[in-house]
């Protein structure tokens, strides 16, 4: 079988996110496992780490990529990125939802479109995801 390798990468910096938010790894991982699943994702492992004396890590592993987050709560800065490979799942929604609980106060975005060639760069538009629990 041959697979496709068209890919998108979702990069987004958040600023003005609450100091408590981004310094529990615990709370980060739980929630970027469930943006990984809203997107379609599949969780293949997880990783995170909480450093002192603060900022967190959170490495999700996908069967079609990666989602991360790498947090500065002293700044109230985190770094996200979701890349998926395919058609089937989309990386912008694992971003909405992250930016949707995350709720900073400036977000800056880019897609990269991958594996077609050149590298196709675009704005992409954040939205708030609906969060159903």
């Amino acid at each position: 079988m041959e697979y496709s390798t068209f890919g998108r990468h979702v990069a987004v910096d958040t600023w003005g996110v609450d100091f408590e938010l981004l310094n529990n790894a615990e709370w980060l991982q739980a929630q970027m496992v469930d943006a990984a699943e809203a997107c379609g994702a599949t969780v293949m492992s997880v990783q995170s780490k909480q450093f002192e004396p603060q900022g967190a890590t959170v490495l999700v592993l996908l069967s079609e990529s990666h989602l991360s987050i790498h947090t500065y709560p002293e700044r109230g800065f985190a770094a996200l990125d979701c890349y998926t490979c395919g058609e089937t799942v989309d990386p912008q929604l694992a971003i909405d939802h992250m930016i949707s609980l995350l709720k900073p106060e400036k977000v800056f975005a880019k897609k990269l479109v991958r594996g077609m060639g050149e590298f196709e760069v675009e704005t992409p538009e954040i939205k708030q995801a609906v969060l159903v629990k």
